[in-house]
């Protein structure tokens, strides 16, 4: 079906649900760039019935969806081959609960992780969501992507805060998993379902999840190594110290170039350590870091500085369009070894290896761009993708952030090959029948 047939029969349909000034017919003025094709429709509902109302058209014309939030994340998994609708949730911003005395509250999913913030922060609570560009991401964004920064570390991945979501599934029934509260046991998990699932199995509208009480104060401490080897052996120390920082985190020198951190030698490794409480706690860890620590900072270069770590994935891709970006998971032992093989596999293919990492939990992201005057072609792209995954262990996942638009089509965006794609099919087919969100995203 053409994009002009579809935009002539369907307009008004979409026109009556979301209303005429939340739909937009003009190809040209969707983020093509973002998409890689230019869908017939972006329409943005301002509630859940409307989202209902949404999908069940698609369902009964075979109208492929998307769904979108703040267009942060560049590229992840397989762009889908048609964009009928392009589904906007940026209008889903209502504060559904917030008690922060019981440290939850639950709010729409186009409301931005920084909006979310700097709302909680007026009570001296805090949310631990990181992700890239936190002023445009999403709360549905970070959930559907599974995306998360350096207080990993510290507070784990949105998986282990979010405690209740609501959506909508493909064939656009409502449905719930979780609640208000934190200790939700009944059924089965569809948080954890839903996040990462890149919007393939229903639309998130909103999401309930635990707060924390705001740091006293945080300090970073930073010590530089001239190996990776020596920097992963003070991780080691750390994770055995007494101390528990919020963020561990692990620079390159190339990372550290490329983020243009102030006060950081582009010469060195580099370990960030940050510590939150007291000014005991903070007495603690000079204490017990010694002579380590090169660098302290605070306030609003400290603030500045973490910013500038978790928007690394973003920074990858607007400086250095040509380039791959990996994020894997992988066991703390195998950190060092993957780092040396990484770096063989990026200098036989004439790239640049830059990585930072929440090495204290084994993630780690990993970006090869071209060296400069290197004549890399396809070939290249592909052969450090296979060797990158050739030599992660057997027990680590990897996934591409960011592809260049040649390469896409070329270099898996997943891996290793699930094994248990017959159950996936089957949750696939529960809640998106006739497939039409994101088709084509996940290979099943």
């Amino acid at each position: 079906m053409s994009t002009a047939s579809t935009a002539t029969r369907f307009g008004s349909e979409f026109r009556a649900i979301c209303g005429a000034e939340h739909v937009v017919e003009d190809p040209e003025l969707h983020p093509r760039n973002i998409l890689g094709i230019a869908p017939a429709f972006a329409v943005t509902p301002g509630s859940a019935d409307e989202v209902v109302g949404v999908l069940r058209f698609a369902n009964e014309h075979g109208l492929v969806v998307v769904p979108a939030g703040g267009f942060t994340q560049q590229h992840s998994g397989n762009l889908p081959p048609q964009v009928d609708v392009l589904l906007h949730t940026t209008r889903l911003t209502e504060v559904e609960h917030y008690d922060a005395a019981d440290l939850t509250i639950g709010i729409g999913a186009g409301c931005t992780v920084a909006q979310l913030a700097s709302k909680v922060a007026v009570d001296r609570l805090f949310f631990p969501g990181d992700p890239p560009l936190q002023e445009r991401c999403t709360i549905g964004g970070m959930l559907a992507t599974g995306l998360y920064g350096p207080h990993r570390h510290g507070y784990g991945s949105p998986r282990d805060y979010c405690i209740g979501v609501r959506f909508v599934t493909g064939d656009a029934r409502k449905a719930k998993g979780g609640g208000r509260v934190v200790k939700n046991v009944a059924g089965y998990d569809m948080m954890k379902l839903l996040i990462g699932s890149q919007g393939t199995l229903g639309i998130i509208t909103s999401a309930s999840f635990k707060l924390f009480p705001a740091p006293r104060q945080t300090r970073t401490f930073l010590s530089e190594f001239a190996s990776a080897g020596e920097a992963l052996a003070f991780r080691n120390r750390m994770l055995h110290s007494p101390l528990d920082p919020i963020c561990l985190e692990l620079i390159s020198p190339e990372a550290r170039a490329l983020l243009t951190l102030e006060g950081i030698s582009c010469a060195s490794w580099s370990i960030l350590v940050r510590a939150a409480g007291s000014d005991a706690v903070v007495a603690r860890y000079h204490a017990e870091l010694g002579s380590a620590v090169s660098r302290e900072v605070e306030g609003r270069q400290e603030h500045d500085l973490w910013q500038a770590v978790s928007d690394f994935p973003h920074t990858v891709g607007e400086r250095h369009p040509r380039s791959l970006l990996f994020s894997m998971t992988l066991p703390l032992a195998d950190v060092q070894p993957v780092l040396d093989g990484v770096a063989m596999v990026a200098q036989s293919n004439s790239f640049t290896l830059a990585t930072i990492g929440r090495v204290g939990v084994g993630h780690l992201l990993v970006a090869m761009r071209p060296e400069p005057h290197a004549e890399v072609t396809l070939v290249n792209f592909v052969n450090a993708a296979s060797g990158l995954r050739n030599r992660l262990p057997r027990d680590a996942s990897v996934a591409v952030l960011h592809c260049p638009a040649e390469a896409r089509h070329h270099v898996p965006a997943w891996g290793p090959m699930p094994t248990d794609l017959a159950s996936m099919r089957a949750v696939k087919l529960a809640l998106d029948p006739k497939d039409i969100l994101n088709r084509g995203r996940f290979l099943f």
